[in-house]
């Protein structure tokens, strides 16, 4: 449902981490340039999601970084691949981004695998060592995680919120109260299907500032992720956040289109 008009701001508590970030995080994974990750980053955006292989976003971490550390909460991770994945994971990315710890470290496609109790035994004594400072899983795995949810491991939950798939309304934040980890969600436009057409469909079709308004107009989700692809897009999708949370109308909009998409692709992720 639409958040409350009083509680949409551009930034936020990311959970119980008591980091404050912008609530559009910042990915460079379609190589946008330098120049748009700066821009976005100088217009506020701090909650800055790397993978080790992007040059563009290492570049400018580390001149960032190098200037005001606290300043920024940088998340990365490795896939459910055992400790040594998740040890080196963390060591190169400190090495990589030339910092003292990682702000957010993921476990990154939980799925019916699930997290082994010695990979968490690994994280949190990275954790105690300061060489990480928050434990985080990505997941598409509703009902797991909202176990993890309940059971308090985590301090960052990643996982898949658009109007497309809305399963973490019944199935993840009914249990957030519990154990209150920051909450980031991802692919708020479905990997672009939600700029498509439905077959059948005849009325407007959204566009990214809505995908992303919709996400973020549900107060219990802190982070949205967005990967722009140049500066246009960064500065369509921050304008339309700018707007604030979707009117009623708009929301019911959002779900019906939502829904269409879901059952044209439902045979996809």
């Amino acid at each position: 449902m639409p958040a409350d008009p009083s509680r949409y701001t551009f930034d936020t508590n990311l959970g119980r981490t008591g980091r404050r970030v912008f609530r559009l995080g910042l990915s460079g994974s379609y190589w946008p340039g330098e120049a748009t990750l700066r821009a976005g980053i100088e217009g506020g955006m701090n909650y800055l999601f790397w993978y080790h292989w992007d040059r563009q976003m290492t570049r400018v971490l580390r001149e960032v970084l190098s200037r005001d550390r606290e300043k920024y909460v940088v998340a990365t991770g490795v896939s459910n691949l055992g400790d040594w994945v998740a040890r080196h994971g963390v060591h190169s990315a400190l090495r990589k981004l030339k910092t003292d710890y990682i702000d957010v470290f993921h476990i990154f496609w939980l799925g019916d695998g699930r997290l082994p109790p010695h990979t968490l035994e690994l994280l949190q004594r990275l954790r105690e060592q300061g060489k990480i400072r928050h434990i985080a899983v990505s997941t598409h795995a509703r009902h797991y995680a909202g176990e993890l949810v309940r059971r308090g491991v985590l301090d960052v939950l990643m996982m898949r919120y658009n109007a497309a798939h809305r399963g973490a309304e019944e199935d993840i934040f009914p249990f957030l109260p519990l154990s209150q980890p920051g909450v980031v969600s991802y692919t708020a436009t479905r990997w672009g299907k939600l700029l498509q057409r439905p077959r059948g469909w005849t009325d407007r079709i959204p566009t990214a500032g809505d995908c992303y308004r919709f996400v973020l107009s549900n107060p219990h989700v802190d982070v949205c992720l967005t990967a722009p692809r140049n500066a246009r897009e960064l500065e369509e999708n921050l304008a339309a956040v700018a707007k604030g949370p979707l009117a009623p109308e708009e929301d019911d909009f959002m779900r019906r289109f939502g829904d269409a998409v879901h059952r044209q692709h439902s045979f996809f992720l």
